[in-house]
């Protein structure tokens, strides 16, 4: 059962928070800044390609808000991962390496088969190895923060939009690490439906991701959420007609929100003050390395989500593969 959640009023007060969000410039991420900047953080970092929307986001606040001084936007292609590294040093460095909140928003979703810039299957880079070299990079800064405040919940989260996606993953493996390097990911059959499960994998990835994180850094907060269901979000401007029959067809039994309401559960993971005890799963509460339906719904593990030895591994591939960029 998901928790009555009004933004305004349910943020708290983010005086003194470092928060940096990826994919700031369009749907999730803009609507999360717009309603963030309300609440007095002491700044906020976003990241994306699209210079002209990051600036006019930028002019709207300062508009409509007396905290436009509060916010940059740093640029970030998250198909290199050279982009990425560039861009963690230029918030590491604006922030004085003290991060309160790391939003990983960015994603895309059943786009054409291809090959990131670095030569991986450019839904899994951009998803998730983009994420995790940021994560890997800013960890310090996270850290920083938790120890700042004295420990405080509030301090050293990380928010990982994942989906419900997740449960479509290839039920076999999971994540094919052998076909990463391939533009269909090792999937086979046709490119038209081979899309929608590299975007499961993808999802499947960033779940795992999240788990691990909480296990290996407990002094941190991490969670992933399912935003839910959003036909109007930029994720699908790409697709045909044919393609949109598909999502509409394959989420029809599924909650569907606007795009301000499809921020609700990232806004929620990345501020509530009610964090879960060891143990507890209730709504409402956040447990580090929880997966949460909007708003605040905890959401069960499947078999593959839940595999503490495919997270391991998915943990030690991505590390293998980050090494070479972060010299």
């Amino acid at each position: 059962m998901s928790i009555t959640y009004n933004p305004e009023n349910d943020i708290p007060d983010l005086s003194g928070k470092v928060i940096v969000i990826t994919g700031g410039t369009a749907g999730v991420g803009k609507e999360a800044i717009k309603q963030l900047i309300k609440h007095n953080p002491a700044h906020i970092y976003f990241t994306g390609r699209n210079v002209q929307a990051a600036n006019s986001l930028i002019d709207e606040i300062k508009a409509t808000t007396n905290n436009g001084n509060c916010i940059t936007f740093v640029a970030c292609d998250q198909t290199s991962l050279h982009s990425v590294r560039d861009a963690a040093q230029v918030l590491l460095a604006k922030s004085g390496n003290l991060i309160d909140v790391l939003i990983c928003n960015a994603g895309v979703m059943a786009v054409q088969p291809a090959l990131s810039k670095d030569g991986y299957e450019i839904q899994f880079a951009i998803n998730h190895l983009a994420h995790a070299m940021l994560v890997k990079l800013c960890l310090p800064a996270l850290q920083n923060a938790r120890a700042k405040s004295g420990g405080g919940s509030g301090h050293g989260r990380i928010v990982i939009t994942s989906s419900l996606a997740f449960r479509e993953a290839p039920k076999k493996t999971g994540i094919d690490f052998e076909g990463l390097k391939e533009t269909q990911g090792g999937v086979s059959g046709p490119a038209m439906l081979a899309k929608y499960t590299l975007y499961s994998q993808s999802k499947l990835a960033n779940v795992l991701h999240g788990s691990e994180l909480a296990r290996r850094y407990p002094e941190l907060t991490v969670a992933s959420v399912h935003p839910g269901v959003i036909m109007s979000t930029e994720l699908m401007d790409h697709m045909n007609c044919v393609d949109r029959f598909v999502v509409k067809m394959a989420v029809r039994n599924f909650l569907h929100v606007g795009l301000q309401e499809g921020s609700y559960n990232t806004l929620w993971a990345a501020t509530t003050t009610r964090i879960a005890k060891t143990g507890e799963d209730d709504a409402g509460f956040l447990k580090s390395g929880g997966i949460y339906h909007p708003v605040g719904t905890p959401i069960p593990h499947t078999p593959l989500s839940g595999d503490e030895a495919l997270a391991k591994k998915l943990w030690e591939w991505t590390e293998k593969e980050l090494e070479g960029y972060l010299k």
